[in-house]
């Protein structure tokens, strides 16, 4: 007798509470399926919004970016989600929150702000109020991604809880690659979203929190995750652009071909599939 093939749950996958240009969220099942499987500790020098982060399986995280704001908010979340959550709230169902006008106040706001919680909340709002998940500061170091008028918007409230409850395992840093390297140790494996390589090199950089991450810091890094194989026996995953340049600085590595949807664009028929690469050290 034939018995019914038992079925399987899908798995769920958590979406960050923040939207962000690049994020990892669509690729997720393609770089667990390239991580070691008896590594204690996942360490991320360019943490995003932490797709990877949420939907991996690790006993500990050591998760890094130059921006400030943005570990300031993962900590803030972290500590105390409840108070974070309530004070978000007023500003997001305000009557007006939906409005260039209302926005540009708030960014004003965020700009001349000190309060690391009050810039936590606006930061929040801007990012998902903006205009497609961007995180943009010009040269005075102000906050200055464009309204981004779209028709219906979300409250991560449930996103922001998992965050929380998934955080307690997780260290927030504040500091560059190179630092967030000097962390690691025989029980880590080191995964790297950076700011990718443009497709055509006759660009030389791309933004990073406000500074420059240019050909020079992608080579740097390539060296960096090579020395810490080779030297430390520490498994090390970039992902980038697939581009005739980043195969070059990645040649030592394993690479692993994969295509996704990618757009700086509201309108969907100009989101076209990428070729991108998984550099496995």
């Amino acid at each position: 007798m034939l018995r019914p093939k038992k079925q399987t749950k899908p798995k769920i996958k958590h979406r960050p509470f923040l939207k962000w240009a690049g994020g990892k969220f669509r690729l997720t099942d393609d770089i667990n399926k390239t991580f070691p499987k008896k590594k204690q500790c996942l360490i991320e020098p360019f943490v995003g919004a932490g797709a990877v982060f949420l939907n991996s399986n690790f006993e500990r995280y050591i998760l890094a970016d130059i921006n400030p704001d943005l570990i300031n908010l993962f900590n803030i979340v972290k500590e105390n989600v409840d108070d974070y959550i309530e004070a978000c709230k007023p500003i997001f169902f305000a009557e007006e929150a939906n409005s260039a006008g209302y926005y540009y106040a708030k960014r004003q706001q965020f700009n001349d702000s000190q309060d690391p919680f009050e810039r936590s909340v606006l930061f929040l709002y801007l990012n998902r109020f903006g205009f497609n998940g961007l995180c943009r500061y010009n040269s005075k170091n102000e906050f200055n991604v464009p309204f981004g008028a779209y028709k219906t918007h979300y409250f991560p409230e449930d996103e922001l809880r998992y965050f929380a409850h998934k955080a307690q395992n997780a260290v927030f840093l504040c500091g560059d690659f190179q630092q967030t390297f000097e962390l690691a140790d025989k029980n880590s494996v080191i995964y790297c979203d950076p700011p990718y390589a443009p497709l055509q090199q006759d660009s030389n950089f791309t933004g990073y929190a406000g500074n420059e991450f240019g050909l020079e810091h992608q080579r740097v890094l390539a060296e960096l995750a090579k020395r810490a194989q080779k030297e430390k026996q520490i498994p090390v995953l970039i992902s980038n652009h697939d581009t005739k340049f980043t195969r070059g600085i990645y040649k030592d590595a394993k690479l692993k071909r994969v295509k996704v949807q990618r757009s700086i664009s509201q309108n969907s028929e100009k989101r076209i599939k990428v070729k991108e690469l998984i550099a496995i050290f």
